[in-house]
């Protein structure tokens, strides 16, 4: 009661100070700006908004009945934190002035000053690039969801949401892709987020699952409670994933087309790879099967998407889906809680598409590549780079989401009780069912 109050007053507090912020400029910033762009950056921008809807369902297909509306809400609750957070602060801190090379200064854009009359990024206004970003940093902790489903305190979530993409996301991205930030300045290729979101969001899962595991007396074994859940989930993703990947040439033109096809065939791969796999180890060929690994082909091929020719990206939908399958495959025989797989399917999948980029990236698909080919064309740099970016990645994010959960944890204990997870999260956490048989069930138990 005592910390919704607190929240509450924040919110408010935040609410009335940008009332007295300084006034809009008397004229806004419009050189430069191609109408053709601008347009395909708000259908793009809407695309990638898509997806956090798309995560939620495909989530919450895959989980008990009990807990369907409380693993979908984590996705949804994400979209209202995370876009506040991102007008107060955010955004300052991944694309303003750099300081050191590793984080933006938060006064920079603090409460989104002197955004809309910035100089144009490219050929869009500076706004629609920020909101184009803010879509990224709601999907990402998002992500994370997966790997503690049915087992966290819904207010526990929400400050490791804040925390996350204060502390993990916000300097990734500046590093990445801000001129100034320490990979970029590397030579470290990510065209739409491989570091930034997957592999983020996938190691973060597995310190998160090693720090929960073995906290709860009762082990339940997940039934997925809706297939065609999952399967619109995959189907929204992979129809925002085009908005995520071929936006980020934030343009309307040959490279984003190029992305668009390599996006698409990569998904198509890895999501026929998975299935035939499955079937080789003795397996049924099944709808959650084919939807998993199209999910893997589109996380795979994000960070290359922008720089590998179209049949590169078949070669890498079908390695990341064969990698990831093995990783899933030993995960179940281990003591790791990750719930629903996202470290192998993210953590995995994003690093899988950073190799194949040092591996397989042409400068004949992007000219702004200006690190050079990748090693199948005998250059070496750029592999160099892209594993030492690699590894700097996975070791920032490692640690800094065991300081984050250790400090959420003293903060607001993470995990339900035992006696909640019987009942489940829908009604423990948020007074709600989606089957009032489900819940007596859960109450009986």
């Amino acid at each position: 009661m005592r910390r919704s109050i607190i929240y509450l007053a924040l919110l408010v507090g935040i609410s009335v100070l940008a009332v007295f912020m300084p006034a809009v400029p008397n004229t806004i910033n419009t050189e430069g700006i191609d109408s053709g762009d601008v347009a395909w950056m708000l259908a793009a921008t809407a695309l990638v908004l898509l997806m956090t809807p798309g995560l939620a369902y495909f989530y919450g297909g895959m989980i008990n009945t009990k807990n369907i509306i409380s693993t979908m809400l984590q996705s949804f609750i994400a979209m209202g934190v995370i876009s506040v957070l991102w007008i107060v602060v955010g955004f300052s801190l991944a694309f303003g002035d750099s300081i050191g090379g590793f984080i933006g200064n938060p006064a920079s854009y603090f409460m989104f000053q002197n955004v809309l009359d910035a100089p144009v990024f490219g050929t869009i206004p500076l706004v629609l690039f920020a909101f184009f970003q803010l879509k990224f940093a709601i999907i990402t902790p998002a992500l994370i969801t997966g790997t503690f489903a049915e087992r966290i305190r819904f207010k526990s979530y929400i400050i490791f949401l804040v925390l996350f993409s204060l502390f993990i996301y916000a300097p990734l991205a500046h590093m990445t892709w801000h001129p100034d930030g320490f990979f970029f300045q590397l030579g470290v290729l990510d065209f739409a987020g491989g570091t930034v979101v997957h592999m983020s969001a996938g190691f973060a899962a597995l310190v998160a699952s090693m720090y929960l595991r073995n906290r709860s007396e009762v082990k339940e074994a997940i039934k997925p409670a809706n297939i065609p859940f999952v399967l619109l989930g995959t189907g929204l993703l992979w129809f925002g994933w085009f908005g995520f990947n071929a936006g980020s040439a934030l343009s309307a033109g040959t490279l984003a087309a190029s992305a668009f096809a390599a996006t698409n065939t990569a998904s198509a791969a890895a999501g026929l790879c998975w299935v035939l796999f499955d079937s080789v180890r003795g397996k049924k060929p099944s709808a959650l099967g084919f939807c998993i690994g199209a999910v893997v082909g589109l996380v795979a091929i994000t960070p290359a998407a922008g720089f590998v020719t179209i049949p590169s990206s078949l070669f890498i939908g079908t390695m990341a889906a064969l990698i990831s399958n093995v990783v899933v495959h030993w995960k179940s025989k281990t003591t790791l809680e990750d719930t629903l797989d996202v470290f192998p399917c993210h953590g995995v999948g994003g690093a899988v598409g950073m190799v194949m980029t040092g591996l397989l990236a042409s400068t004949a698909v992007n000219g702004g590549n200006t690190t050079g080919n990748g090693l199948f064309f005998g250059e070496y740099e750029l592999f160099k780079v892209q594993m030492i970016g690699l590894m700097v990645a996975v070791a920032f994010i490692t640690v800094g989401s065991y300081i984050i959960l250790k400090i959420t944890d003293l903060i607001s204990p993470m995990t339900v009780s035992n006696e909640e997870k019987q009942v489940g999260s829908d009604y423990s956490q948020h007074g709600e069912n989606l089957s009032a048989l489900e819940l007596e069930k859960g109450l009986a138990a």
